[in-house]
């Protein structure tokens, strides 16, 4: 009897729904996406309703002819990739390409990879959800129409390289725009006093000045400090209130993709895009000893705070055995979430409440450790009693101020048992009575002036975006990736700071794309495609709005004057002739010149990334060596350039291999000032020996010739071949496969030649499968 052939996105998913069905189905992987719009042209034929060309990517190949294989010698075909939009077209675009070979194709759905989330899955087979469908292809045809129309106006007026994005140049406005708020802030100087002092009973405190004769207190400079204090220091402090209130602290729901990636970042510092990785590992699953191959969570990228009845179930006993009853709310704790969503995904939880952080820490990495344990006790914190908490305010007179005091005493911890996170720093005051004069030990004024808001971090950025609609928590990764890589911007001390470039594209495209750029434009996009997935609106309606919008603005942005030849202009001088600076274009990236060129020949790169220090010292001056990045890519230099020029060159690593010319030497892998790895001789320069591809030492079974070569093309997969023009020996060889050669055990080469820039298209903005 013929198997069922499952298809689901990667390997590792592949591992494990093979370990929960068994031996009647075959389960192949499709490695994400097999088919998309074109790359070298727009792929969208408008007049035909935005119909897009879809053809299958050339890297993906040899997996659908693998895959169209299987299906003909299959009984049925079962499309399992994951529950959304994204999941929805490569199920689709799978069942398109396979039908042929086997039409009897089935969709399954699974908010978890456990045994039973998958056996309920196979037993409730469906097909493809033409709304969600038609959602993903609005979204991609939105993403090419803005990428491949807007970006080469930008090429044309600005600089070659750069590109536009639906949600990408709106998310770089907000970067701009905060830079704009804080370059506009004007600093103001205020006081802070605070009192520290002592009752009846210890401990002593601190209370500070709230009020001034019943107003809210506003101590402006340093005389009026002084007035403050001099008053204070000669006038009684007296307790004349002492409120005690109950306050109940309650968890916060579990985690959705956008809160995950902002904790990822706040409580573990990772960046969006690990934390996503990280996820996907967790929820594809990996093996854990003896049960094998199991997905520890469930899926991550949902915007939904439901918790299944059976979660829940297993969360409630879970904390009745090893916390107490009173850990357990009187009912159910209920979340909403912020705005409509599909309930069909659950929050992100652990899949399994038998297996805590504990228990699976030896079979996983400490980042997969970590993000586990995080999405664990959010996840039961957020079935948990809430904290009961007594609050204390003391308000103290002296004189015609009114200082403040605030503490607070945990009476019951209830999910901060689990969930220290949400835990107050506020300190607990003593025992006191209303009428008691409490003795001054110490007054304090401090100077402080108020700041201008924050530059954003990864965790606030990805805040922001989600509070303002803009995008989708599985876009945010990308997003943030491509605005870096297009020096948009440039992180400092772990903040975004927008470049003058980055400046510059952005005011480009605020005045001429207005509506394109709105906040709320953007936001209303996402919730028609919200629509178009619940069925509620037909995708090639927003299409059309969208087009005739983008129609007019372009038209318009033709007849604008550019800067592509004179550079973009700003407001810096040049430090060796005094003339304006302005922003350039090269083959290595953007940088600043001088607006005199050539009479100055003034150049600083833009794409300056942070040095990192290192744990060695220079061997010249004895300073802290650092990795840098220049224009040919990281290097190790010493940290007190220019007084120190100390430059470390790597050193060759030796293959083992004999060098084929028969000198005697050793076949070395060495690195150019480019940062490509090449193999030479180890007796250069008497042995001229060198090659770009990597030496096998291996004989060609076809002439003799002591050595093969491995190499690895741009396009299609690697293989070995042999050197001697009188011979044509050529075989296949597998990506995963490792030579016996010491290269590859040290790494082997680079593993593909250097790329030149893309093209105008723009990122595809929900790129990450």
């Amino acid at each position: 009897m013929a198997k069922s052939l499952v298809i689901v996105e990667s390997p590792a998913k592949a591992k494990t729904v093979n370990h929960y069905l068994g031996q009647d189905y075959v389960v192949k992987a499709s490695m994400g996406h097999v088919r998309d719009l074109p790359k070298k042209q727009m792929g969208v034929d408008i007049a035909a309703g935005f119909q897009p060309t879809y053809e299958v990517i050339p890297e993906k190949t040899k997996t659908v002819a693998e895959l169209k294989r299987a299906a003909k010698e299959s009984a049925r075909v079962i499309l399992a990739a994951d529950p959304d939009r994204e999941g929805e077209a490569i199920s689709w675009h799978l069942g398109q390409l396979l039908a042929e070979a086997n039409p009897n194709i089935f969709r399954a759905t699974f908010n978890e990879i456990t045994e039973e989330g998958v056996r309920d899955a196979f037993d409730n087979l469906g097909q493809i959800d033409l709304h969600l469908l038609d959602a993903q292809q609005t979204r991609r045809v939105l993403d090419r129409l803005a990428g491949y129309l807007i970006s080469p106006l930008l090429w044309k007026k600005i600089a070659r390289g750069l590109s536009a994005g639906r949600v990408q140049s709106v998310a770089l406005r907000l970067i701009v725009d905060r830079e704009k708020e804080i370059k506009a802030f004007v600093p103001e100087e205020y006081w802070l006093i605070a009192a520290k002092l002592e009752g009846r009973n210890p401990p002593a405190f601190r209370a500070g000045l709230a009020k001034i004769e019943g107003r809210k207190a506003k101590v402006r400079n340093a005389d009026e400090a002084r007035i403050v204090r001099e008053e204070c220091e000669r006038t009684p402090f007296v307790l004349d209130k002492v409120q005690v209130k109950p306050k109940h602290k309650h968890p916060s729901p579990p985690y959705i993709t956008s809160t995950l990636q902002q904790d990822g970042f706040r409580l573990l510092r990772f960046p969006v895009k690990k934390t996503m990785f990280v996820a996907q590992k967790l929820y594809e699953g990996m093996p854990i000893g003896e049960l094998g191959q199991t997905g520890l969570i469930t899926y991550m990228r949902t915007d939904s705070v439901r918790v299944s009845d059976a979660a829940r179930a297993a969360a409630k006993a879970y904390i009745e055995r090893y916390f107490s009853a009173s850990h357990i709310p009187a009912k159910p704790n209920e979340y909403r979430s912020k705005k409509k969503t599909q309930d069909a995904h659950e929050a992100i939880r652990p899949a399994h409440l038998d297996l805590p952080p504990e228990k699976v820490k030896p079979f996983l990495k400490k980042e997969e450790y970590d993000l586990y344990k995080l999405i664990w006790r959010r996840f039961i914190a957020s079935q948990m009693a809430a904290a009961k908490i007594e609050e204390t305010v003391f308000d103290i007179s002296c004189g015609r101020y009114l200082f403040q005091a605030k503490g607070e005493v945990v009476k019951f911890d209830g999910f901060l048992a689990v969930w220290p996170n949400g835990a107050s720093d506020k300190e607990t005051l003593p025992k006191a009575e209303a009428g008691e004069t409490l003795k001054l030990l110490d007054l304090e004024t401090k100077r402080k002036f108020t700041e201008p808001p924050p530059r954003y971090t990864e965790g606030t950025l990805v805040k922001e975006l989600e509070a303002r609609g803009i995008g989708r928590p599985s876009t945010y990764a990308p997003t943030i990736a491509t605005i870096q890589t297009r020096t948009y911007v440039v992180k400092e001390e772990g903040k975004f700071r927008p470049t003058e470039l980055g400046m510059y594209v952005t005011d480009f495209l605020v005045k001429h794309f207005p509506k394109l750029l709105e906040y709320k434009f953007t936001a209303h996009m996402e919730e028609e495609l919200d629509q178009i997935s619940e069925g509620a609106r037909k995708g090639v309606e927003s299409l059309e709005e969208f087009y005739a919008l983008l129609k007019g603005y372009l038209e318009k942005g033709q007849e604008t004057e550019g800067v592509k030849q004179t550079g973009i202009p700003i407001d810096e001088t040049c430090p060796k002739c005094g003339a304006p600076l302005v922003v350039k274009s090269g083959r290595f990236g953007q940088f600043k010149a001088c607006s005199s060129y050539p009479t100055c020949r003034f150049r600083e790169s833009l794409d300056k990334k942070e040095a990192k220090p290192l744990d060695e010292t220079c061997p010249e001056c004895g300073a802290p060596l650092e990795q840098k990045f220049g224009r040919f890519g990281p290097f190790v230099a010493c940290s007190s350039y220019p007084k120190c020029t100390y430059i470390k060159k790597d050193k060759p690593v030796d293959t083992g291999i004999d060098c084929p010319l028969g000198c005697g030497g050793k076949v070395l892998k060495r690195k150019t000032k480019r940062g490509k790895f090449f193999f030479g001789c180890s007796r250069y320069p008497k042995c001229q020996f060198a090659s770009w591809d990597e030496p096998v030492d291996r004989a060609c079974p076809a002439c003799g010739a002591k050595i093969l070569y491995k190499k690895t093309p741009i396009k299609g997969e690697p293989y070995v071949y042999c050197k001697n023009e009188a011979c044509a020996f050529k075989e296949a060889a597998p990506r995963d496969k490792i030579w016996e050669t010491a290269g590859a055990r040290e790494g082997g080469p680079s593993g593909g030649a250097e790329t030149g820039a893309p093209g105008p298209g723009g990122a595809d903005e929900e790129g990450d499968r």
